[in-house]
């Protein structure tokens, strides 16, 4: 037998379906109004007050989603008997209804609630801010800030300002929060993460998630809408990269999961570069090279000091999986590259005097503390190369934004 919208069987799955919905929407929102108390017993109860009302009616309407679920069961196993399909599903989906139903009619008798963290609305507030990693956030919006002015070749407008960086911001910050949702568990094992939100119990796994993907999608339209499709489509490459490539496929199964995901970090300049000019151009990849060959030895001097953690969280960063001695001869390596491809800004007549100079005297400073990570031993030089190439990165595009505008 066929199935058809038209039929009887069809109708009666929509209403199904509707009074399921239906029943989903009324039990959230009477979770949210009070006690179970008000409406005490089971099904029935003699209501106090309109939250009592309120439980009675929910309690009512489940009865007549039960009649429809089991007209619907009933009806299927009579019209739909060959159908392999629809006669699987039908039994499955009013099976899964009962299922939970029962569940809540369990949890019911028994004044049983969910045990969430504590709410403290400045911890909370400090929570949200945490997840979007605030000070990752900065340093790419001057990424990107620098990719606005080099692209225009002038001060940007401030609305256009306004809403690249707010546009950039939302999506760094809701891929810093679906990344921490995706970390959760190995970020315990982590001293440098265990305090985070999820991490440390403060803040329950969906709503990390539920506030990433929310910034991720509003930063997608804002720069759609106000700054263009160009700008916003590379954006959301970026989340793409960052959360899905990086975070979930290459982190724990590769140890060049930081080379290849340096990728996600260096599209911020990218988004300037067209929010200014509407399309991409030689420089903006030039900008974009920069960014992924300082990521790098950049997060393996972190590694070099964090190596016991790494290992412990099960993560095959370099110094893991090759040693220290290996890590240390690529930190170097990586940062000769750097610097090398950041003078080539100026020999290609991309950049200017002001930007040259800047190159030369950051450039020395970064290729002077991988040297000491490459010659001496232990954690101290790591850990100033570490603090020393994010300064770098940052007083480089800013040092581009004022030659752009000299």
């Amino acid at each position: 037998m066929k199935f058809s919208l038209t039929t009887s069987f069809a109708k009666l799955a929509f209403l199904s379906l509707l009074a399921v919905f239906l029943l989903s929407i009324g039990g959230r929102l009477v979770a949210a109004q009070g006690s179970l108390e008000a409406c005490a017993g089971w099904p029935l109860c003699v209501p106090q007050g309109a939250v009592g009302w309120a439980l009675l009616f929910h309690r009512i309407s489940v009865i007549g989603a039960v009649i429809l679920m089991l007209s619907l069961l009933f009806y299927a196993w009579k019209t739909q008997r060959d159908h392999r399909l629809l006669l699987p599903l039908t039994t499955a989906t009013v099976i899964l209804f009962f299922a939970q139903a029962f569940t809540g009619a369990i949890l019911s008798t028994r004044d049983f609630a969910p045990v969430y963290p504590p709410l403290d609305v400045v911890q909370r507030l400090k929570d949200f801010l945490t997840l979007t990693k605030p000070i990752i956030v900065a340093l790419l919006l001057v990424t990107t800030f620098a990719g606005l002015v080099a692209g225009g070749k002038a001060w940007p407008s401030f609305p256009l300002t306004f809403w690249t960086l707010l546009g950039g911001a939302l999506a760094a910050g809701g891929s810093g929060a679906i990344n921490q949702y995706i970390d959760r568990d190995l970020d315990k094992n982590m001293q440098r993460t265990s305090r985070r939100p999820m991490a440390a119990g403060r803040m329950m796994p969906a709503e990390g998630l539920a506030f990433g993907l929310a910034l991720c999608i509003i930063s997608f339209y804002l720069l759609a809408g106000f700054v263009n499709f160009l700008a916003a489509f590379l954006s959301l490459a970026g989340i793409f990269y960052y959360v899905v490539l990086y975070s979930i496929l290459l982190k724990k199964a590769t140890v060049q999961n930081i080379v290849i995901g340096g990728g996600a970090g260096a599209i911020p300049p990218l988004v300037g570069w067209a929010a200014a000019t509407g399309r991409l151009d030689v420089p903006a990849l030039f900008l974009f090279a920069i960014v992924f060959m300082w990521t790098p030895p950049h997060f393996w001097a972190l590694a070099l000091v964090r190596r016991n953690e790494y290992a412990r969280a099960g993560v095959p960063m370099l110094p893991v999986v090759r040693g220290e001695t290996e890590t240390r001869k690529q930190v170097l390596i990586y940062t000769i590259l750097l610097v090398t491809l950041s003078l080539s800004m100026s020999i290609f007549h991309f950049a200017g005097i002001v930007y040259l100079v800047s190159a030369l005297a950051l450039g020395g400073g970064l290729l002077y503390a991988a040297w000491r990570v490459y010659r001496l031993e232990g954690n101290k030089a790591a850990w100033q190369m570490y603090r020393y190439s994010s300064m770098y990165l940052m007083l480089l595009f800013l040092a581009l934004v004022v030659d752009a505008l000299v």
